[in-house]
């Protein structure tokens, strides 16, 4: 990978930055394995919204950006999209479950 200001083109400046968008997009992938390893033991919407967490995560990754010289509107920006949407997803995943755990304990009827 060569540094950007040794970039012969912008061909070859394209192409690292969508090396780049490569990995990142490897690495949502490997955080969402974990979004749904975590919304296994969240028990109820409050859990799964986790207020308090998303406060201090987001200040910290705003702080990460800053070390690293991004912008930190940019980076909380991000993140909060990212939040959201799996925020939907274990919503959802809980409603499932709690539909079939209501299902496994109701009494069966016969006929």
């Amino acid at each position: 990978m060569p540094d950007p200001q040794n970039c012969n083109s912008l061909d070859e400046v394209r192409s690292e930055i969508d090396r780049l968008d490569n990995l990142l997009v490897a690495i949502i992938s490997q955080r969402q394995d974990y979004v749904h390893a975590a919304a296994g033991f969240k028990r109820n919407q409050e859990e799964v919204h986790a207020r308090e967490r998303q406060r201090s995560m987001l200040a910290a990754r705003r702080q990460w950006a800053e070390s690293e010289g991004v912008d930190p509107d940019l980076i909380e920006s991000l993140f909060r999209k990212l939040v959201d949407h799996f925020i939907r997803v274990e919503l959802s995943s809980l409603s499932e479950r709690n539909s079939a755990e209501l299902r496994d304990t109701s009494p069966q009827t016969s006929t």
